[in-house]
């Protein structure tokens, strides 16, 4: 396998416009973005990452891998398989994604030849695993470029990952694991297969716990490989292979960092002869020193290992260049000698002590050329700071301080998720990217500015964000936690319904979410409001929906969102409404701020945060904007109604189909009982071809009386019989062709329970009797003149004056022919008799009783008048 090194690989550093009649030979190209358009011959070649084209190639094509598979293919359909962090590795622009450390040439000899002993040693006689810590700044991330730099060239690194703080996915363990495993298949191609089958035979692997997915990708795949030939005789003759993990304190997810440690400490415990070694480096944190302080691990404290001479020859080279560099210094030295005096130097070695990035920090600040003050004017000054690196970054700060926007531009630096260039910090911000320019150039001692606006700003070291979000240390400069929330409006403020065309927006889009989360997670006390945004939460959340507001169906289509059982796509929810596409995603799309839209159409439409349904459901705080719990009754109708469309149309069925019940629950739970009968005539009518609101109320209120339930259960159960008798009659009175929906289930419709095992006893008016047969005449007439066969036929089961139903589940039940059978038994009990006449109000008994029915578990329900009239 060739070097990376070689010329072709270096294209890994440009995007080139494009090469002719290149000649491969004995190359491993690993991350590649330009173009190649016309491979003349390549041999014993290796390609890895690449992102360009290669649009042909001629004569011979022979490859490394075996049985001569097109790599090509094979790499690309790996990477979009596991979708690894592309700048995660030593390989990355260090510019454009920090930390941007290197070691000085001729320092830090000591301490990596120590590494790369330990590294080359035999498994035997030492650990698996090194942990190198030590403070800020002093050059962790420098040595562990360092290493991974040797063992690339050693052909010994399966791979190496960069933690750092606010960068994206770096900062998460979300993508370590498949961030490695392209890594490992890259540089060792045997092992890809493994990968591959374990992705194929597991589909759910990649959203699996980082536990699993570290074992199935990259330890089980490593150990196999390791078992080929080529890769045995390496690691016998050479030592073992390197994995490199840089800044573990710098991931967010600690959990995940202490379940890493311990999962890999139990791999090597349980498989020592492996030829793998993990070189991590980080800052002494108790969630990380708690879990590597082992047997298993060597701990390295690089304090141990600074050197004065190192940060000597560091400052002495430093200062030499930038003699031959700044005609101001070389001005003074004609006139005055030497600078800066060896004097000058051994106190400014001593003065920084071990810390290369207060060293570093301090010679920007020094030679700052765009200070009004001269470099001579400012060592003295360095030399009367206090140790350490807040002196410096308070110093640094003050410069820019007077100037319009500091405050916003430094704050925006420190709580983005993932950093972003010039122009992109002016257009979330809303002002001109000369004002954060003009900011920002006073600050390069200890913020990174690029040459181009495309590319991002960033910090010099994270220590500088520790000392800006912690206040006893930062003062004036501090950056509260609350600001995410002024983030998170500018960021709203780039959604307005048009397709996002600046890294602003895109970055709210993608960002905004998080921004909320981290604000609603920091106790009631530090929410704010701060001074610099003197507004809160649920005066943003009235901003946003004010800007959807005025768009048709704004109020169905947010409460659906907000109560769904579960969430549904874009179309499911337009399908449910009875609406267009369309006016669904017109609405959602100046909301992106607080709901997320998903890319694909499969994916489900849900609030971004759960403070968002409490804000809708509080009616004190989202005034106009609240959502009414009797909204569940909507929702309810409109999963049946949608439910019964299919069914009768043998469409698939909705995935909203199992809701109806659910929310007539929720319903049934928020309103009163006097409310709710009232409610269901006054539903809309349905956007789907049968008007099937009726049908809904009988459904509905049927299973309502006869389901054992004791906390759905009415109270005036005549008055909820007699409204299911009577919508019974109007459903089939306003259908044409109600045989279509007669046979149908309850559990088709959506709707289940257990029968009731009590007995309920009505008192009922001769006037109440006479309507209830009057209704029930009205079901019998339209049956008899619409679907007459329903008349006659009816379940072996069934008799005038019994009626039996298996395993008292309602689900099973056809409910409208059931119900029908019932009602008719019902009419003959209660029509009015002779002994019923006479003056004044005469009321009945009418017993609702639950038996054993004929067969094994089955119930029969018995409602009669009692034997003797009362008198009223």
């Amino acid at each position: 396998m060739g070097d990376r090194s070689k010329p072709f690989g270096e294209f890994s550093r440009a995007r080139h416009p494009g090469a002719r009649n290149v000649t491969l030979r004995d190359v491993n190209v690993v991350h590649y973005h330009g173009t190649v358009n016309h491979v003349g011959y390549a041999e014993n070649g290796i390609f890895g990452n690449n992102y360009g084209i290669i649009h042909q190639g001629s004569g011979r094509l022979h490859l490394a891998a075996e049985e001569q598979q097109n790599v090509f293919t094979d790499e690309a359909d790996l990477i979009q398989l596991l979708q690894p962090i592309l700048d995660a590795s030593h390989t990355r622009d260090r510019e454009t994604s920090p930390p941007n450390s290197a070691c000085f040439p001729g320092t830090r000899t000591d301490v990596i030849c120590g590494i790369v002993a330990w590294a080359d040693s035999a498994l035997l006689w030492n650990t698996h695993v090194l942990w190198l810590h030590g403070y800020v700044g002093c050059g962790k991330s420098a040595i562990a470029l360092a290493i991974a730099l040797k063992f690339e060239r050693r052909k010994r690194l399966v791979g190496s990952f960069f933690f750092f703080r606010n960068t994206g996915d770096r900062r998460r363990m979300t993508r370590f694991a498949t961030t490695l495993a392209c890594q490992l298949a890259a540089a060792i191609p045997e092992a890809a297969p493994f990968i591959k089958k374990a992705v194929r035979e597991e589909p759910g692997l990649l959203g699996s716990s980082l536990v699993a997915q570290l074992r199935r990708l990259v330890y089980e795949p490593f150990k196999a490989a390791a078992k080929r030939a080529r890769l045995f005789k390496t690691s016998l003759l050479k030592g073992p292979f390197l994995i490199v993990i840089d800044g573990l304190d710098e991931c967010e997810d600690l959990q995940d960092v202490q379940a890493f440690i311990d999962d890999m400490l139990d791999f090597f415990k349980k498989n020592p002869l492996v030829p793998l070694r993990f070189f991590i480096t980080s800052r002494v944190e108790q969630h990380i020193q708690s879990h590597l302080k082992n047997d298993q691990v060597r701990l390295e404290n690089l304090v141990n290992h600074c050197s004065r001479q190192d940060i000597y020859t560091f400052m002495t080279t430093c200062f030499e260049v930038e003699k031959l560099r700044n005609p101001v210094i070389s001005a003074y030295i004609q006139e005055h000698g030497d600078w800066p005096t060896t004097k000058d130097k051994d106190q400014l070695v001593d003065h920084i002590g071990g810390s290369f990035i207060f060293g570093s920090a301090l010679f920007k600040y020094i030679a700052d050329p765009t200070g009004q003050s001269t470099p001579m004017d400012r060592l003295p000054h360095t030399l009367n700071m206090n140790p350490g690196l807040d002196t410096l970054y308070a110093k640094t700060l003050s410069r820019s301080r007077h100037l319009p926007h500091f405050s916003d531009i430094i704050s925006t630096l420190v709580v983005l998720f993932e950093p972003l260039p010039t122009a992109g910090i002016a257009q979330l911000l809303g002002i001109q990217s000369f004002e954060v320019i003009r900011v920002l150039v006073n600050l390069q001692a200890i913020i990174h500015i690029p040459g181009t606006n495309d590319l991002p700003v960033t910090m010099c070291h994270t220590s500088l964000r520790d000392f800006l979000t912690t206040e006893s240390r930062s003062g004036c400069f501090f950056t509260p936690p609350s600001y995410h929330l002024y983030l998170l409006y500018r960021c709203s403020t780039l959604h307005n319904g048009q397709r996002p065309d600046t890294v602003a927006a895109l970055y709210s889009i993608a960002r905004c979410a998080e921004h909320l989360e981290q604000f609603t997670r920091l106790p009631p006390s530090a929410q704010g409001p701060f001074p610099r945004f003197p507004r809160t939460l649920d005066a943003l959340y009235t901003d946003i929906l004010a800007k959807s507001r005025h768009l048709p169906h704004f109020s169905d289509i947010i409460s659906t969102i907000a109560l769904l059982i579960e969430p549904l796509p874009v179309a499911g929810i337009s399908e449910l409404l009875g609406i267009e596409t369309f006016e669904v995603v017109a609405v959602l799309l100046n909301l992106q701020a607080i709901i997320n839209i998903p890319e694909t159409n499969s994916s489900p439409v849900t609030l971004c945060h759960k403070s968002v349904n409490g804000f809708l459901m509080a009616e004190s705080r989202s005034g106009p904007f609240f959502i009414s719990p009797w909204y569940h009754l909507k929702l309810s109708y409109y999963c049946f109604s949608l439910n019964l469309e299919r069914l009768l149309s043998n469409a698939p069925l909705s995935p909203a189909r199992r809701f109806s019940i659910q929310h007539w629950n929720q319903f049934l739970n928020a309103v009163s009982e006097q409310s709710i009968l009232a409610e269901l005539k006054q539903l809309p009518h349905p956007p789907y071809r049968i008007s099937s609101r009726h049908l809904f109320s009988f459904a509905q209120v049927f299973i309502w009386l006869f389901r054992d339930d004791s906390v759905y259960r009415p109270q005036q159960v005549l008055h909820s019989f007699t409204s299911c008798i009577e919508s019974l009659a109007l459903a089939l009175e306003n259908d044409p062709a109600p045989d279509r929906w007669l046979p149908l289930q309850f559990y088709s419709l959506g709707l289940y329970g257990l029968m009731r095992k009590d007995v309920q006893r009505l008192n009922i008016h001769q006037e109440q009797a006479t309507a209830l047969q009057h209704n029930v005449e009205r079901i019998e007439k339209a049956i008899m003149a619409k679907c007459p066969s329903r008349l006659t036929d009816s379940p072996s089961t069934h008799n005038v004056d019994r009626f039996s139903v298996s395993d008292s589940w309602l689900g099973d039940w056809t409910p409208i022919e059931a119900f029908r059978q019932l009602l008719k038994w019902i009419a003959i009990r209660v029509q009015p008799k002779a002994n019923f006449a006479g003056p004044g109000a005469i009321t009945h008994d009418l017993d609702l009783r639950i038996t054993q029915g004929d067969g094994p578990g089955t119930r029969c329900i018995t409602i009669c008048p009692a034997a003797q009239p009362t008198a009223a």
